[in-house]
């Protein structure tokens, strides 16, 4: 079994999912110790695999990111025994993760009200582009559908009147995928009080509806729709990315404190006694003009003298740095934020680590992806298949194993 120490250790989920959002769930069970059995489609598999370029040796970069710390196997469900198989294995787990269309595992008789019979301790998390319920419900979802029709997109990009701009992250598929590890970790609280469990049922678009708190306060209550802004931020100022002589900095001083520290560090005595910019209601309004002001005065130092100067002041600002110089940034490794595995081909593999610390169950990323059936003897095993039984069901394109 994989597990990392975490605190949901001796949970079993099986993730019957794919791509994204239900193995970022997947994902995020397993770095907290929860031993995840991914079963793939066959043939073929997750189709992460072929997201191509880049790869390592052969093996899909992308699939190897989402799906560390799970142990794999390849079902074929349309096979009789392959569905035994699931079934098998599902009348004993705590949790299994679904992102299918609508009533396709129902179809299987493999849905939530089928399987409660055998498991009325079963969690099933259900996650979708619009849910369960609701007038979108058979629609199929992908994250730039749901970034756009959550409002995100609208309030993305440089400003009003420019095409809208997607988040450069699949910010709905992993906010989803985190939602539903949340909502199973309340499940199982729940079942270990009670022995119950339950259906659960979260969406991209409701993940996408989530980042949008501040721009719906607005909406709310005023009416107006919020739109583009840039780096800048609806309701505090000055909160945005600003570009020095050599590269860029964004920087906090949104609050009347880190405002006035600010204007220590710019030595520019005449902004603090501007009637525009005394308080966070007069920068707000006139934000266009604090962004000019402010602006000019940065392109006159780097970034690094600039970032030492406010530091040094207790104002928050930091680089804006790219991905690669973000897994060499000092802080996200001592934060073990970028860590190395083993994968059972490849051998030592960088992936991202556990976000959240636990002082007494640790977690964190202990395996490496899992090749292609990699697992299929050892989990079967495990279920009480003897060997003839597993060799019979790889005759038959029942299962396939590595």
């Amino acid at each position: 079994m994989t597990g990392s120490g975490g605190p949901l250790t001796g949970m079993k989920v099986i993730e019957l999912a794919h791509i994204m959002a239900g193995p970022a769930c997947g994902l995020m069970l397993a770095d907290m110790g929860a031993d995840v059995i991914k079963v793939e489609k066959v043939p073929g598999g997750d189709d992460s695999r072929r997201f191509l370029p880049p790869d390592i040796d052969g093996e899909a970069a992308s699939f190897l990111m989402m799906n560390r710390n799970k142990r794999g196997i390849a079902v074929n469900l349309k096979e009789p025994g392959g569905k035994a198989v699931l079934k098998r294995l599902l009348k004993t787990a705590d949790v299994v993760i679904e992102n299918y269309r609508r009533d396709t595992m129902d179809k299987l008789g493999l849905g939530y009200d089928d399987l409660k019979q055998d498991n009325p301790g079963l969690i099933y998390c259900a996650i979708s582009g619009f849910g369960r319920t609701g007038p979108y419900a058979d629609r199929g979802g992908f994250d730039l559908i749901a970034q756009g029709m959550s409002g995100l997109m609208s309030i993305t990009g440089e400003g009003p009147g420019r095409p809208p701009v997607k988040m450069g992250a699949p910010v709905t598929d992993i906010t989803a995928g985190i939602l539903g590890a949340m909502a199973v970790s309340a499940a199982y609280a729940h079942k270990l009080k009670t022995g119950e469990g339950q259906k659960i049922d979260t969406s991209l678009f409701e993940a996408g509806i989530v980042h949008t708190y501040w721009q719906s306060a607005i909406g709310l209550a005023t009416g107006e729709a919020p739109g583009p802004m840039g780096s800048a931020h609806p309701l505090n100022g000055p909160y945005q990315a600003f570009q020095t002589s050599d590269g860029w900095i964004t920087l906090g001083a949104a609050n009347q404190k880190n405002w006035l520290r600010l204007l220590e560090v710019l030595e520019a005595p005449e902004i603090a006694d501007d009637p525009r910019f005394l308080e966070n209601s007069d920068r707000m309004g006139h934000l266009k003009e604090l962004e000019a002001v402010l602006g000019e005065i940065f392109l006159k130092h780097s970034t690094e003298d600039w970032l030492g100067r406010l530091e040094a002041a207790g104002v928050p600002a930091g680089p804006v740095l790219n991905v690669n110089q973000m897994h060499e940034d000092p802080h996200v490794l001592a934060r073990d934020m970028i860590v190395e595995t083993d994968h059972s081909r490849l051998g030592p593999v960088k992936t991202i680590g556990l976000p959240v610390k636990f002082s007494k169950t640790p977690g964190g990323v202990a395996t490496g992806a899992p090749v292609y059936g990699e697992h299929t003897r050892e989990v079967l095993t495990e279920y009480d298949y003897g060997e003839e039984e597993i060799n019979d069901l790889i005759a038959k394109g029942a299962v396939v194993a590595d």
